[in-house]
């Protein structure tokens, strides 16, 4: 398996005392999972290593032979102005730290300093650094208006252009190691897209999905860390948890908004500090997985009202997306439905079935509470039932009489359809244009027209022959 360095930029440690940066190795390494590391004893080396590797982040002593820290810090500057200068120098003094910073060092550490300050400080660059890159990828995507990786959403049928915008979000912030939020009603299809996101990352590791809905806190501790022999009653053989399991790919937690407190305040604690501990256990493992989360909760709204923990909630969508029902991207259903009757076809080893003209426009007015994964049941169980190589229009009419359709207009809506007319039409005028306005809609089919009308077709045929019997002929 290819060795996954964090962060995906090198940092680079610059001081003449091999010892220190052994030192500064391990605390990285141990405390941050930090393993991107290179180090040099000579500072003459510092330009052409900043040139080959695309530092991201120097550690520099001032005091060495050669080029002093000082003169670096001017030369990283003017050469390499992205690239986070931090001092870490054995002399405390305020009046160094002060000229430091004045020439453009991101922060002053002093060598006897506390590990955690050490550690700190080199996670808040890494995410400067992270979140600028994201930046510049994001515009770059939206300004272009490209994919560069459209293979990765094959499996997402749309043409939708809020549909498009995500996937260029998502290219944008794929690599990034900070949470993802994706939320979006049941069977808008967050799931395809954490797979997006997982095939964009590059990352080696498995994608290792959990649905942390309903678990007790026990439960989601035991799954998610696992637990060493003897941890409880019954535990024979100690077992690797999920986060362990998805070590250098990444971990999908779904259902996030059916999380307890005790759970809420464990998996924030992962997050913040990168590290765990498994049941029974009094020695930290590392996180090293990128985590994605999805809800079908409003979590702004549970976080108001005390019931979803503000800093995870704020935590967890760093990165975030919203997916739209599919009431809001009809223009798909066409797509979608023909997407499933293949996919049935050939499940169930059928001839794909041909649709009735009026079935589109029938499924268009349908609210779809369900979303897409209701729109491929529809679809399978009719292809399923039917006998003949047309797919019956009567079984959707069936299913969708029995739920939910678009909502009627509010009678401020009716009320404004009048406004601009200054003399009303009589009854029969309205009920011509009426059936005019539905043969419009259904390109002429009576079938559809009677869908959309809500009445029998032998009723709208003698309507339309009554028009026809009114209309003089043209001489």
């Amino acid at each position: 398996m290819k060795e996954v360095f964090y962060p995906s930029f090198p940092i680079l440690i610059v001081d003449d005392e091999q010892a220190w940066i052994r030192s500064m190795r391990i605390t990285l390494e141990r405390l941050a999972g930090i393993t991107n590391v290179l180090s040099s004893q000579d500072s003459r080396e510092v330009t052409q290593l900043l040139s080959k590797h695309e530092v991201g982040i120097v550690l520099l002593d001032l005091t060495m032979p050669y080029l002093s820290g000082e003169e670096l810090i001017k030369i990283i500057g003017e050469q390499f102005p992205e690239t986070i200068v931090i001092v870490v120098s054995g002399m405390n003094q305020i009046e160094t730290a002060v000229k430091s910073m004045k020439q453009g060092a991101f922060d002053y550490l002093v060598k006897t300093a506390e590990e955690d300050r050490v550690i700190t400080v080199v996670k808040h660059a890494i995410r400067l650094i992270e979140m600028r890159r994201e930046n510049r990828e994001m515009s770059h995507r939206f300004f272009s208006d490209t994919l560069r990786n459209p293979e990765a959403f094959d499996n997402i049928i749309t043409i939708n252009k809020s549909m498009r915008s995500i996937f260029q979000y998502v290219e944008a912030v794929a690599k990034s190691n900070q949470p993802l939020l994706i939320t979006g009603e049941s069977g808008v299809g967050k799931g395809l897209i954490t797979n997006a996101v997982h095939q964009l990352s590059g990352c080696p590791g498995p994608l290792i999905s959990v649905n942390v809905g309903g678990l007790d806190d026990t439960m989601f501790t035991d799954t998610l860390f696992g637990h060493i022999k003897g941890a409880f009653t019954g535990a024979d053989q100690p077992r690797s948890g999920m986060v362990e399991q998805a070590v250098n790919g990444t971990l999908f937690l779904d259902e996030i908004g059916d999380l307890n407190n005790a759970s809420q305040v464990k998996l924030l604690r992962l997050l913040q500090e990168g590290d765990y501990f498994p049941l029974g256990s009094d020695r930290p493992k590392r996180l090293n997985a990128r985590v994605v989360t999805s809800t079908n909760q409003d979590l702004a709204a549970k976080q108001a009202r005390g019931e979803f923990r503000k800093d995870l909630f704020y935590r967890l969508r760093t990165h975030h997306i919203h997916l739209p029902a599919l009431r809001e991207r009809k223009e798909d259903i066409p797509l979608l439905l023909d997407y499933f009757l293949d996919e049935a076809a050939r499940t169930l080893a059928k001839e794909k079935p041909s649709t009735p003209l009026e079935l589109v426009p029938l499924l268009e007015r349908y609210d779809f509470p369900g979303n897409i994964r209701e729109l491929r049941s529809m679809v399978f169980d009719a292809v399923a039932q039917s006998a003949s190589n047309v797919l019956s229009i009567h079984y959707f009419q069936e299913i969708s009489s029995r739920q939910r359709w678009s909502s009627p207009p509010q009678e401020t809506d009716a009320a404004d359809i009048f406004a601009p007319v200054k003399a009303l039409p009589t009854i029969q005028q309205t009920v011509s244009l009426l059936i005019a306005e539905a043969m419009k809609r259904a390109k002429g089919n009576q079938s559809t027209a009677c869908l959309l009308l809500g009445i029998s077709q032998p009723a709208l045929s003698k309507r339309l022959k009554q028009q026809q019997s009114e209309t003089p002929d043209e001489t």
